[in-house]
């Protein structure tokens, strides 16, 4: 009786796993499913960030000795870091998009990318609670294999690099030597306003520290600080609105930042015609089918979704999908707000990128250097954000299983790092980055994905539910 009261209080000890209490024999050969609030052993360390221990008695693996208690993301937080993912460079070329769609298909367009954004990163939560899986690559392994792994790490190094880091850089290549040659007035040949210089100076000096960190939840409140930033450029914006004649002046034609960015001014920007005062609501031309990736672009985060979901504190699906909802509608209203404004501004003369259309016109405004700025401070700070995923999916690549390595932690970051600067050095055109891209894998992270992975791992719904109906149409 005694051994047999011992093991019965064992047994009632012993914690129990969501699924554990229904696997038997026959579920050999079914991959088992492991609870999100525990640990999978099919993710490398560092992409276990803030993970919950609400199991006290199990014994942990022995390699979780070697990993440092990491604090949780709090609401708060997880907007910020989402919601500066979201927002990034994309925002600059909203005007010009509006400015070749028109007001009303331009609103209707953003309005159904941010649905079918917020709809994909709802698929994805739920096909991470289903999986039991925080890692993009771990869902493409379980649905679709090596194959499925690669397309995940590719698509996420694609966008992430291709789109986000590099675009970023470009803007502090060509806009710090612009605003430092503005205000100390120094010649093209010195070195601290060259573009290279300078770019890779500030990779060094305040983007690498940033990105050393091992958790994303420190970075909320650079990312706080960077949307503070773009609040700012937005509400300059709005008042220049205001501040600014039309018909147009002739613009500053011999400023050299027009060359930078491929942008040939316009012939006709010296106008006495009213119609070029009055807004468009429907536009078809040439440039049109520029407006669908810029705005495909300016909503990718799904990358950054599922470690922002490992990392919030009190972690439930109806949470996250709730920061989801906070950061969607902030940074809709500030797209919508900066695209409205800056093209009632300029109309049809608006150039690719927001912040050249003014220095055509305000070239020695020192409320629009201010704005350069906080626009290069917010872009700065954004791409520690970004280059986290990229780090999480080449260790879960190359080093599965892998115990945490510092040094592997910081080759990775240093090789990233340095790859992005060489391409943006390199690489002349923003607007091939923000086209090609944008088309490619953004599309792939938004709309392919999350619904071939919600299918694939999502057994409870069968293929003739409404539900995986509405997915494969979508």
């Amino acid at each position: 009786n005694g051994m047999g009261s011992r093991i019965e209080m064992k047994t009632l000890n012993a914690p129990q796993d969501d699924d554990s209490c229904s696997s038997n024999s026959n579920d050999s050969d079914v991959p088992q499913r492991i609870p999100l609030n525990g640990q999978y052993p099919d993710a490398d360390p560092e992409s276990q960030n803030f993970l919950s221990d609400h199991n006290p008695g199990k014994k942990k693996h022995e390699h979780q000795k070697h990993i440092p208690k990491k604090r949780h993301a709090s609401f708060g937080m997880s907007v910020f870091n989402l919601g500066n993912a979201i927002m990034g460079s994309g925002i600059l070329g909203l005007s010009f998009a509006m400015a070749n769609t028109g007001i009303a298909l331009f609103v209707i367009l953003l309005v159904s990318v941010a649905i079918f954004s917020l709809y994909s990163v709802h698929l994805l939560l739920k096909t991470a609670d289903e999986a039991g899986a925080l890692v993009y690559e771990s869902l493409g392994h379980q649905a679709f294999g090596i194959p499925g792994k690669l397309a995940a790490s590719c698509s996420i190094t694609m966008q992430n690099i291709g789109a986000a880091i590099s675009s970023y850089l470009y803007i502090i290549k060509y806009e710090l030597p612009i605003v430092i040659q503005s205000f100390t007035g120094a010649s093209d040949g010195e070195w601290y306003i060259n573009g290279d210089y300078l770019m890779i100076l500030v990779s060094i000096t305040v983007i690498l520290p940033l990105t050393l960190l091992r958790n994303l939840g420190y970075l909320g409140y650079t990312s706080g600080l960077s949307l503070l930033c773009m609040v700012f450029f937005l509400i300059v914006v709005i008042i220049k609105k205001f501040q600014t004649p039309c018909p147009l002046p002739l613009p500053d034609t011999g400023n050299e930042t027009m060359n930078m960015f491929n942008i040939t001014p316009h012939s006709d920007n010296v106008t006495t015609d009213d119609d070029t005062c009055k807004p468009n609501y429907f536009v078809f031309n040439s440039k049109t089918v520029y407006a669908v990736p810029i705005l495909t672009f300016a909503f990718v985060c799904h990358a950054t979704i599922l470690p922002m979901y490992e990392e919030l504190k009190d972690r439930s699906r109806r949470k996250m999908q709730n920061v989801a909802n906070v950061s969607f509608l902030a940074m809709f209203i500030m797209y919508l707000l900066a695209a409205l404004f800056g093209y009632l501004t300029f109309n049809i003369h608006v150039g690719p990128e927001l912040l050249h259309t003014y220095s055509d016109y305000y070239r020695d405004d020192i409320l629009l250097l201010v704005v350069r700025l906080a626009v290069l401070a917010a872009v700065t700070l954004t791409v520690p954000v970004m280059l986290f995923p990229i780090r999480t999916s080449v260790g879960h690549l190359l080093f599965p299983g892998k115990d945490f390595s510092w040094i592997r932690h910081i080759i990775i970051t240093l090789i990233l790092l340095a790859g992005t600067n060489i391409l943006v050095i390199f690489v002349p055109s923003i607007r091939d980055i923000f086209g090609f891209i944008g088309v490619s894998a953004s599309a792939i992270l938004i709309f392919i994905l999350p619904s071939a992975f919600y299918i694939k791992l999502v057994k409870k719904e069968s293929m003739k539910s409404m539900q995986k109906i509405g997915v494969r149409h979508y």
